[in-house]
């Protein structure tokens, strides 16, 4: 690249994460580490450094491309505590939110039109359904297991055994459904029915607590629009895709953006939109997806990758919701390319990783081709300047299928 095609020398970087529940600094440590990595494959330098500002949780990150110098501050919209809170629930809450969660996709359809779109996310679902299937059968055949054996003492104690075994029965079959949430770190399946019946819950509404805090994000990116930048990147992964798109929307009603101000850019990475909009009552989403994806004060991207089997790859969030709108100019959906932009014997070690994989977008890539997440994140060429050449991805899927198209209540 030219020096004098650099658009950007200062940049605010804001990153919604998806249902997590962790602490951001795994999001600072991944940069960092990762960012590493890439800068040794690609040949560019680039710095960390602790963020010196009130505000969101962030760092600050220094970058030297082709000659081009640039700084980014990059913050992270946090509400990992809201996460928490949602799956704070008990065992038996845990297998009522699996019966909800199921009749709210299976009963409306919702489920089988996904699968029209991509089998890899829609497993992804029903995983958590069968897993937790499972350890309850497991528990019920320990538990009666116990309750047999106990049965052999029946001609020594009589009907005391009974008792007995159906105490230690029921307390076995307990105890195995206790070990299997102890040790979801291995399992996931707590974790993905938490993350699934979230958004079931509400039928595709948000929640009041999720409102009140998009509408702490809105202002964050308000006033980084206002602040003395370049360019404004909102970057919303996985379930933070759709949060991105209202919160985006909600903005650009409200607030219009000023001429000479910074760009606005957006880029969805690994999103599961369709989850959430093909829901009954996703009104706001829809309506969302529609107003933002003929903005023309926006830059839309969106990536995704065959590869990563908890997305909806390729799939056009807006076109598949049923509510392209006349004048559709985003988002523009490509394909990060797993399979050619990481050399063989790093997708072998990656390629079953699914969880890890659906995180590929913000690490570093040994062939990188034209997505590279630390030069879009911190060099010198603003999100539309840098894909202004790019054409979509051609095997995109912009069928819509979903059967709920309602963009008011």
């Amino acid at each position: 690249m030219d020096a004098t095609e650099q658009d950007v020398r200062r940049r605010r970087v804001v990153y919604i994460p998806g249902y997590d529940p962790i602490h951001p600094r795994r999001y600072r440590e991944l940069y960092r580490k990762e960012g590493a990595a890439q800068a040794a494959v690609s040949g560019y330098a680039l710095t960390l450094k602790p963020k010196t500002t009130r505000g969101p949780y962030g760092w600050q990150v220094q970058t030297v491309m082709e000659g081009a110098q640039t700084e980014a501050e990059i913050e992270v919209l946090v509400w990992s505590d809201i996460v928490r809170d949602s799956m704070s629930g008990s065992i038996p809450a845990t297998y009522l939110q699996l019966l909800r969660t199921a009749w709210e996709y299976i009963g409306t359809g919702a489920l089988f039109r996904l699968m029209r779109l991509r089998k890899g996310p829609v497993i992804a679902a029903l995983y958590p359904v069968a897993m937790l299937l499972a350890q309850l059968a497991v528990a019920v055949l320990a538990g009666w297991g116990v309750l047999l054996l106990a049965g052999l003492a029946r001609p020594v104690l009589g009907w005391g055994a009974d008792l007995l075994g159906a105490g230690l029965g029921l307390a076995t079959l307990w105890a195995v459904l206790r070990w299997c949430q102890a040790h979801d770190n291995r399992f996931f399946a707590y974790y993905l029915m938490h993350d699934y019946a979230y958004s079931a819950r509400h039928r595709g509404a948000n929640p009041p607590e999720l409102e009140a805090r998009m509408a702490e994000f809105r202002a964050t990116i308000a006033a980084a629009l206002a602040s003395d930048v370049d360019e404004v990147l909102v970057v919303g992964h996985s379930s933070g895709a759709h949060l991105a798109v209202s919160i985006l929307a909600d903005l650009l009603r409200q607030t219009p953006l000023p001429a000479d101000g910074p760009r606005l850019a957006f880029l969805s990475l690994g999103q599961v939109v369709p989850m959430v909009s093909f829901l009954r009552d996703a009104h706001r989403l829809r309506a969302d997806l529609a107003f933002l994806s003929t903005r023309p004060d926006l830059t839309w991207i969106d990536v995704t990758a065959p590869g990563d089997g908890c997305a909806f790859a390729l799939c056009d969030p807006v076109a598949v919701s049923g509510v392209a709108p006349p004048g559709k100019r985003w988002p523009l959906v490509f394909s990060a390319q797993f399979t050619r932009s990481l050399s063989p014997e790093r997708w072998k070690a990656l390629r079953w990783r699914f969880f890890r994989l659906h995180f590929q977008y913000l690490c570093a890539f040994d062939r990188p081709l034209d997505y590279d997440y630390f030069r879009i994140t911190a060099g010198p060429l603003s999100l539309a300047a840098r894909y202004a050449q790019r054409p979509p991805s051609a095997s995109r899927i912009e069928t819509p299928v979903n059967r709920f198209t309602a963009t008011a209540a």
